[in-house]
């Protein structure tokens, strides 16, 4: 595969003017039924060509293919997807000073995320939320941590990392936080405290495995923290095997009483040091009934589930086309 080509543009360039935000917010829409996330970025952005071998992953396109991100996000609403996830899960200021950006430059390039799924939730006429997605510091690492978790930091350590990348993204005025791929409950814990302070609605997702989180917590433990806090529109779990999903549907729901947000990977099994994908996809779309009929109400793919399954998805749920305005299609949770 090729890098994406570079845009030309600065970081500090101002990326051109996007659409208005959504006409209700996304926690009055999860209220009404069922709503569509997106899928795998980084495997839609792979499929478009981009080279994401870079250790900044997909955000290394927030500078060197804006381009390319935004037209990955476009292929999502065009499937139906009414939530778009950002390019900033494995973003933060250090990495982006590894690269050369001053603290300036980094803030312009979290900013860059938000108004590029913007731009692309404009491209339909209907309701498209935008969330930006603050990934655990383990991503930010690039060495698999995110799956482990157990980081040797402390709540209050992981608060002084997370502040600044949260500010950044709550100051491009989101619709909501993606607090997503969470392997620790004591990240949870400094995530909720952090996001806390800016208003913003958030989700909080965890990675799961066996009914615990991948740090080895009950689950009940882990989804409690959501409880009571009416900022957390939704609680759940990503980027885990369609499997652990549908025991985890439940599990949240009945702890919390809150929406359920899931969306898993494919089911496919990822080798490290091959640095490939193995097995078959175990992804069945019609497993969003069972997700539903337990309390799921954001739903949609992480790893390896791409725009076609989005659009299955779509189908069965009945969303809006990509070219229909919101309310044509009448969604069956509520109708």
């Amino acid at each position: 595969m090729q890098p994406a080509r570079d845009s030309g543009r600065d970081s500090r360039d101002p990326v051109r003017p996007f659409a208005g935000t959504p006409s209700r917010s996304l926690a009055a829409a999860l209220a009404a039924g069922t709503v569509l996330l997106d899928g795998g970025l980084a495997g839609q952005l792979e499929a478009q060509g981009c080279d994401l071998s870079d250790a900044l992953w997909s955000a290394r396109l927030l500078a060197d293919g804006p381009e390319q991100i935004e037209a990955a996000h476009t292929a999502y609403v065009r499937a139906g997807a009414q939530v778009l996830i950002t390019a900033s899960y494995q973003a933060s200021f250090e990495g982006f000073g590894r690269r050369g950006f001053g603290r300036a430059e980094a803030a312009a390039l979290f900013a860059r995320s938000v108004e590029l799924a913007r731009r692309a939730a404009g491209s339909v006429e209907r309701d498209v939320w935008v969330a930006a997605s603050v990934g655990p510091y383990g991503a930010v690492t690039a060495d698999g941590a995110e799956y482990r978790g157990r980081y040797g930091l402390s709540v209050r350590e992981l608060e002084r990392f997370h502040r600044p990348r949260i500010e950044a993204l709550a100051a491009a005025r989101p619709d909501a936080l993606a607090l997503e791929t969470v392997p620790d409950s004591d990240e949870a814990e400094a995530l909720l405290q952090v996001a806390g302070e800016c208003g913003l609605p958030v989700w909080l997702s965890y990675t799961v495995a066996d009914g615990k989180t991948r740090a080895g917590q009950p689950l009940e433990e882990a989804f409690g923290l959501a409880t009571g806090r009416d900022q957390v529109v939704a609680v759940g779990v990503n980027c885990c095997d369609p499997a652990d999903a549908d025991r985890a549907v439940r599990t949240a729901a009945e702890v919390t009483g809150k929406p359920v947000v899931v969306y898993p990977n494919s089911g496919e099994r990822w080798d490290a040091g091959r640095r490939r994908w193995a097995g078959g996809a175990t992804f069945d779309p019609r497993r969003v009934r069972a997700w539903r009929a337990a309390g799921a109400r954001l739903v949609g793919g992480c790893c390896r589930v791409g725009p076609d399954t989005i659009a299955e998805l779509a189908a069965l749920l009945g969303t809006p086309a990509a070219n229909h305005t919101e309310g044509e299609t009448e969604d069956p949770a509520t109708g």
